[in-house]
């Protein structure tokens, strides 16, 4: 795999070739050190900003509500055109740092991302923020995959790799977790609209350091062609299907508005497969789904996403709708889940050396799936121990435990020339269960509270959701045990 930062010692060892010793080695290793921990830090900051913005407006919602007239359903589409557009170009992203160079991907989306969070904050009406939330979303998309790649280039394959990638889990983990916080700091103190405009000065900051401290690295093999009608295919058949499960809250899973955009995204993704099959250079070449690892990793990613996404959402809106939570509260009682989602993903490297990568995703899935079950005793009376505490860090610990070693079995089988692909394919499994799986258990909810609005109708559709998402994690759980290859070298 091509290096991202020019770090001798990987780029020799890769080539054969020893370290050269003598005077001044120790200094040059150093600086080496020095430099690859750099390039990992803008790796992980630019993986904090996309990560964060698919929960920091979570706790705004409300406030968005008022300021732009926006319904119900426009709320959730707040999130899922981030999350769509995020998950949907996310392959296309991935292949282009694969051909055109990852910090060129990687600068072209954090400019992307932080050009469409000043449009968003700056938003007039719904449709608008709607509109800026998408390019937000394309931008996280191209600069995402760019960020494991990059890291996973800068550091040689083994247990140095695996912490590295654990760092990254982490630091992606807690921007999901620390959206609640962020957001409701910002919502209290300024508005809504800072929780889009934060990402201007800290977006221009992390393009300033990887200007600085990155090098271009591309697969050599890797021609100069994208798969533009896969990419296409791929996002229109994954956002039309999140719009008609979106659509069951208002018409039922029998109307046609509901089964027409279904059906309609099942027919886009089935000619996107029919599209790769057949095209020379596809966007997601199918032959990578019979490497065990890559498919039972990306399975594991998508169903433990689709539920933990799910979990800020309503954790975030339990507390605000039912418990009385400021915006500023709300993010302040999730702190202790961020530190445990963030705690998980740093011990897995450790507990993966002991029981192995496979154990590890599935002991995660086990954990997070007794924090949901807990969860869903929820009441209208709840208390900020039994109801948001607990459970929170034990849901949160346990997608860090799960996500590392899944990203880690994926990477660790890829071909330096498709290593982007990859990384995006993960990205995209993660993602895109979430966005799917928001949908869906917000259907659970609204249909369990036949659209009450009191606190112990919102209660009784906030826990069968959790009680879904127990499901969910269960069969995450056996999925990754029977998938999961047994031994890795990880």
């Amino acid at each position: 795999m091509t290096a991202m930062a020019h770090v001798p010692a990987v780029s020799e060892t890769e080539n054969g070739r020893e370290p050269e010793s003598g005077p001044g080695t120790e200094n040059a290793g150093a600086a080496r050190s020095t430099r690859t921990w750099a390039v990992i830090a803008a790796a992980c900051a630019g993986q904090f900003l996309v990560v964060l913005d698919v929960s920091v407006v979570n706790v705004a919602l409300p406030s968005m509500r008022t300021d732009l007239g926006l319904s119900t359903i426009g709320l959730q589409w707040v999130l899922n055109a981030y999350t769509i557009a995020f998950a949907g170009f996310m392959l296309l992203g991935g292949r282009a740092a694969d051909i055109f160079g990852r910090k060129r991907m990687f600068l072209a989306g954090l400019g992307v991302f932080t050009a469409a969070s000043l449009a968003g904050g700056l938003a007039q009406e719904g449709w608008q923020l709607l509109a800026a939330r998408g390019v937000q979303g394309l931008g996280a998309a191209v600069l995402a995959p760019a960020t494991l790649t990059i890291l996973t280039a800068a550091v040689p394959a083994g247990p140095a790799r695996t912490r590295a990638i654990a760092t990254w889990a982490a630091v992606g983990a807690g921007g999901g977790a620390a959206g609640g916080l962020v957001g409701g700091v910002l919502t209290d103190a300024l508005s809504w609209r800072w929780v889009l405009l934060i990402n201007v000065p800290t977006g221009a900051l992390v393009l300033a350091a990887a200007v600085l401290w990155l090098t271009e690295g591309r697969a050599k093999e890797a021609r100069r062609r994208l798969d533009l009608p896969g990419a296409v295919l791929v996002t229109g058949g994954l956002a039309v299907v999140a719009y008609g499960i979106v659509q069951t809250e208002e018409a039922g899973w029998t109307a046609a508005a509901t089964l027409v955009p279904l059906l309609g995204g099942l027919l886009l993704l089935a000619a996107f497969l029919l599209v790769e099959a057949r095209t020379k250079q596809p966007l997601m070449p199918l032959r990578l789904f019979r490497v065990r690892a890559v498919s039972g990793a990306n399975a594991g990613m998508m169903v433990t996403g689709s539920a933990s996404f799910a979990m800020w959402f309503f954790m975030t809106v339990y507390a605000q709708n039912v418990l009385g939570y400021t915006p500023l509260q709300a993010g302040l009682a999730l702190i202790p889940s961020s530190l445990s989602v963030v705690l998980g993903s740093k011990l897995a490297p450790v507990l993966m050396r002991l029981i192995g990568a496979r154990h590890v995703a599935v002991l995660g899935a086990l954990v997070g799936a007794a924090g949901f079950g807990w969860q869903s005793a929820m009441t209208a009376d709840g208390t900020f121990l039994k109801t948001i505490l607990g459970p929170g860090i034990l849901m949160m610990a346990g997608a860090g435990l799960a996500m590392t070693p899944l990203a880690a079995l994926a990477t660790a089988s890829a071909a330096p020339g498709e290593a982007g692909l990859v990384s995006g394919l993960v990205n995209t499994s993660r993602t895109m269960g979430g966005a799917i799986g928001l949908s869906v258990l917000s259907t659970v909810a609204a249909a369990r509270t036949s659209h009450g609005t009191g606190p112990v109708a919102l209660t009784e559709g906030y826990a069968l959701a959790f009680r879904t998402g127990t499901g969910l994690l269960v069969v995450a759980a056996l999925l990754m045990f029977f998938w999961l290859p047994r031994q890795s070298d990880t």
